[in-house]
């Protein structure tokens, strides 16, 4: 499969990576390793538009501490304490959308420390679909077993289970579907994670048990403080102990981040694809293709950031704008709007649309500023933030979400306002890169440095490791109430 994948995403112009003729014979098998939590989310449904806000919650970590965990190196993992346990993970749906990869990235990390551990997906199409197959068979031949979602088998392992860890406010509905009068017998000991962020979320249907549940496990506090609110002021409710988890980057992602051989071939392959030269300077945003997302906004904001350089005769190396995420096949108002701004605008050879993929290492190699543009309350985290800061690449965010969480303004990268006030502070900022290498290099850097003291695999698994432990103790003790 993941063959079929590299083939089919192609460029604008016409050509694609299956065009390529990759002169060192590992690079192919270097792409096709990479792991799942190098997968980008363009698949993302507007279910994971993120948008967020902050917390008097009883959180684990609360911003001033997210750094005490300490690096694991040649030491027991930090959940090895959940070998043996029984987990069963219910997932909303499997597809390359961010709750059902991360859901798998807990998965393997668990089975890792020799958990078993089982998986229901709750929304399955009934033909034959190959990403469907293709994960199942991951999870499958890394020990995971797993079942339907509405049978007598998941009923029982529920029943069994020392944890179960529902994935997204949807699945809350599985609840009373399948599990019926069995719901109190489980909530003490489930565990909800939860990335939604929009507002057709917070209805009763989807988490009316959430106050009964051990904890709720959110990925920014932003977002945990969102949800805080809107269920207080919308539904009545009050939420669960509620921990925040920042995610990390995978080993393998790191591993090619920090390989200078592999980021100069991946470099300049993508570069010759696009049509640009290694001295351009690449300024892209890596998203499925949606308004939640902010390319319309972006490409407003490169367009007159080259005007901008015009009007002041500044001397900047020719200046790319590049829309990773693309799907053309899907005929999008939104992605009409886009390429028919580019054309309007005639700057046609400076912007470059690339089909959605599931593998953003190359582009993360070729490119020189990371520009995260997502609206309204901004990413619930955004993973491909500190995928970008471990390239040692700058990012241009929106002061918004989960972004100013991970994104030091002025140190890792420059924040500018959502909407269309934010329009021209960008292009501003855009200019500020493209005139001052050093700034932008030095920010490169402090992000890397910033990646490697909070954000990487073993961090995540330390943070994942103190919540599973207190909702555990927190299941005992119901039990024997």
């Amino acid at each position: 499969m993941a063959k079929q994948l590299l083939h089919s995403h192609s460029h604008s112009n016409g050509s694609g990576w299956a065009s390529l003729h990759f002169h060192k014979r590992w690079l192919l098998p270097l792409l096709l390793m990479l792991s799942i939590s190098t997968l980008i989310v363009f698949f993302i449904r507007s279910t994971f538009d993120s948008s967020c806000d902050r917390s008097h919650l009883s959180v684990l970590e609360k911003p001033g501490n997210v750094n005490s965990a300490s690096p694991i190196g040649d030491t027991p993992s930090p959940l090895a304490f959940m070998k043996s346990k029984l987990v069963l993970l219910v997932s909303h749906e499997l597809s390359l959308s961010g709750g059902p990869l991360l859901l798998m990235e807990l998965a393997f990390l668990l089975r890792s420390v020799g958990t078993k551990v089982c998986w229901i997906t709750i929304q399955k199409t009934s033909e034959a679909d190959g990403v469907i197959y293709s994960l199942e068979h991951k999870m499958l031949n890394r020990g995971v077993q797993v079942f339907s979602a509405k049978g007598q088998e998941a009923i029982d392992t529920a029943l069994k289970a020392d944890l179960v860890v529902l994935n997204t406010a949807v699945a809350g509905k599985w609840l009373d579907t399948v599990l019926k009068e069995n719901v109190p017998r489980v909530l003490p000991k489930v565990l909800w994670w939860i990335h939604e962020m929009r507002g057709h979320y917070f209805k009763l249907d989807y988490v009316k048990h959430l106050p009964l549940v051990a904890g709720a496990m959110i990925d920014s506090h932003v977002t945990a403080e969102y949800w805080k609110n809107r269920t207080q002021e919308r539904l009545r409710i009050k939420m669960p102990e509620t921990y925040v988890v920042h995610l990390g980057n995978s080993k393998e992602l790191m591993e090619v981040a920090e390989d200078s051989v592999a980021k100069r071939v991946l470099r300049e392959h993508v570069r010759e694809s696009l049509g640009v030269r290694n001295e351009d300077l690449l300024f892209a945003i890596i998203n499925s293709v949606s308004r939640g997302k902010g390319q319309d906004l972006f490409l407003r904001s490169f367009y007159e950031s080259l005007q901008l350089i015009q009007e002041k005769k500044l001397q900047v190396p020719t200046m790319h704008a590049v829309i990773v995420g693309s799907d053309m096949t899907a005929q999008t108002k939104f992605e009409s709007e886009l390429r028919n701004f580019v054309v309007l605008k005639k700057i046609q050879d400076r912007v470059h649309f690339v089909n959605k993929t599931l593998t953003v290492a190359p582009y993360l190699a070729a490119i020189d500023v990371l520009v995260q543009n997502s609206q309204a309350r901004g990413e619930c985290f955004g993973r491909i933030t500190i995928e970008a800061m471990a390239f040692q690449l700058p990012v241009l965010g929106t002061a918004a979400g989960g972004t100013t969480e991970i994104v030091v303004n002025g140190t890792t990268g420059l924040l500018h306002p959502i909407g269309k006030e934010g329009i021209t502070p960008l292009a501003k900022n855009i200019v500020k890169l493209a005139t001052h290498v050093e700034r932008r290099l030095t920010m490169g850097k402090r992000g890397y440095e910033r990646v490697k003291e909070l954000f990487l695999e073993h961090h995540m698994a330390h943070r994942i490791a103190a919540v599973l432990k207190e909702v555990l103790h927190k299941s005992k003790t119901s039990s024997h109430s």
